[in-house]
């Protein structure tokens, strides 16, 4: 709701908002504003403690955060009660596409667990060119705000294609000019994901001379890194390597140890990054709360060398009397690591829908086929996206209280359907603040809000969102904390999370008594201009 100002009301908002900014909780500060949320439990996303007060709107901005006295025309809603908090900000999310297109634009399954702004490019996959990217949610609108990446690999491929070599200086130089240009754009920094082709081709020296040109621009460095099971610590270390060298800072992608063999591996990782973050290194990462992961079948069960060249050249590969029978090997040695296809589900597979939801195990058996000669089927017939479970409980509840790990959902913005995606599309958010922090209690209600807002800002940059404060954008949301919980569950994921009550995008009310309003306040954020030196 737009609302008129009288001049000299606004004259005195205006000449108020020092002081107001100065004073929280004093009683006599008066705020005329479009939305004033009264009476909740503020959490700031600072870590602070929590406290009683309101949080003043006006436009697309919070103007007030203490104790406001309104002056009409307001609308005032009562918070008695209820969780206030900046928006959520998803730092590792794949909505390239679907936030493009009319259906799932909305992107409700973020929105209904308090996210406001995705971050979108991740694991080194997605649009390349960044201005055209934003301009399409400019022109159309979106149920979040979305931030942008450069995406290594998909940059990678458009220069070199899917091949197994080392770029040359020429190529190199192709991407370093890509990445300015990306950087100049509005990126926020570039991803990688090192164990998806072409991405795993690329050697450190490769990563770091794009790094560099991130880096001058004032980006980050997010990695999907090259080994997250018993090579974890090596991977660590070229993470570590490549923030030294190009000097910027780097970011762990979905912290976690995967793979029974390599269960406790991330409290060794973790003393590797604080000892980094002790002398002077900038490292952090992102988690989802969950003991399983999700991507491609054949990221999962094939080296990135069987994956070169497509798809087509793999069948080639399938087909040869020597290379078929290794390939069959490794195929069966990984899932005789998980538990003979059981740790392996189907999420989606177009050529057998009738498959999703079930594990290789119990599919190989119905097709009288051994897991191995299933999984063959499925790289012949097309790819197949996978729910592996893959984490340990203790590992993941460790890596949620470190204090340098944000909580980011690896989903995308999805609508119910007969697919079986992940349940982190729909619950990450509220499962890690309703579940463990205020159920559980594993960590404090601060911490957790923390993880979802200001931390995520500090690290990506953002300046303008991530905190309750005067000047902010508007990106807000109250939730109902003995409601506010994940419903989707790894048998039935198209649930939407339940508990929150208002979210505000852009001060614009998306979400009003926990409905969706219909609107697409959602913009895209582009990172501050700097001076690149080449």
């Amino acid at each position: 709701m737009q609302c008129s100002f009288p001049s000299r009301s606004l004259i005195l908002l205006c000449a108020s908002l020092c002081l107001i900014q100065a004073r929280w909780g004093q009683g006599d500060d008066r705020m005329t504003g479009t939305v004033v949320l009264r009476g909740g439990i503020l959490v700031d996303g600072s870590g602070a403690a929590r406290r009683q007060g309101d949080v003043a709107i006006r436009g697309d901005r919070i103007v007030a955060v203490g104790r406001v006295e309104t002056v009409s025309p307001a609308r005032v809603i009562d918070c008695t009660g209820l969780i206030v908090t900046p928006g959520f900000i998803d730092l590792h999310n794949h909505s390239d596409k679907g936030i493009l297109e009319p259906e799932t634009r909305p992107h409700l399954n973020s929105l209904l667990q308090g996210c406001t702004t995705v971050v979108t490019g991740n694991c080194g996959a997605g649009p390349i060119d960044a201005a055209a990217f934003y301009a399409a949610i400019d022109a159309n609108g979106a149920g979040t705000n979305v931030a942008h990446l450069l995406p290594h690999g998909s940059l990678r491929e458009q220069v070199i294609g899917v091949v197994n070599r080392a770029a040359t200086s020429d190529e190199i130089q192709q991407m370093r000019e890509a990445a300015i240009k990306a950087m100049q754009d509005g990126a926020w920094g570039m991803s990688t994901g090192l164990i998806y082709v072409p991405g795993s081709y690329a050697d450190t020296d490769e990563l770091v001379a794009l790094a560099e040109v991130v880096g001058a621009s004032g980006g980050i460095y997010a990695s999907h890194m090259r080994d997250e099971g018993t090579n974890l610590l090596a991977s660590v270390d070229e993470l570590l390597e490549i923030g030294r060298r190009a000097e910027l800072p780097v970011h762990v992608s979905h912290f976690k140890a995967s793979g029974e063999e390599s269960w406790g591996l991330i409290r060794r990782a973790a003393e590797v990054i604080e000892q980094a973050r002790n002398q002077g290194q900038t490292v952090t990462a992102d988690q989802y709360p969950y003991t399983a992961s999700s991507t491609s079948l054949a990221a999962t069960i094939l080296k990135p060398s069987d994956r070169a060249g497509g798809n087509e050249d793999l069948i080639k590969r399938l087909d040869d009397p020597t290379l078929g029978p290794q390939i069959r090997e490794r195929i069966a040695d990984v899932l005789s690591r998980k538990q003979d296809g059981v740790a392996i589900r189907i999420a989606r597979y177009a050529p057998k829908p009738e498959w999703i939801g079930k594990n290789l195990h119990e599919i190989a058996e119905t097709e009288k086929l051994t897991p191995t000669d299933l999984c063959l089927q499925i790289l012949r017939e097309g790819e197949a996206q996978i729910v592996n479970f893959c984490m340990c409980e203790e590992d993941v509840r460790f890596g949620m209280q470190l204090p340098w790990v944000a909580t980011a959902s690896d989903g995308r913005t999805s609508l119910p359907g007969p697919d079986r995606p992940h349940p982190r599309y729909y619950g990450t958010f509220a499962r890690k603040i309703g579940y463990y922090s205020l159920r559980e209690n594993l960590i404090p209600l601060e911490q957790a809000i923390r993880s979802a807002t200001g931390l995520p800002a500090d690290i990506i940059g953002m300046t303008d969102r991530g905190y309750l404060k005067p000047g902010q954008f508007a990106d807000v949301v109250v939730f109902d904390p003995e409601q506010f919980m994940d419903r989707a569950t790894f048998d039935d994921p198209h649930q939407y999370a339940t508990g929150v009550q208002f979210v505000f995008v852009n001060g614009a009310l998306a979400i009003a008594e926990g409905k969706p309003t219909g609107v697409l306040a959602g913009r895209a954020l582009r990172h501050p201009q700097r001076k690149v030196v080449e």
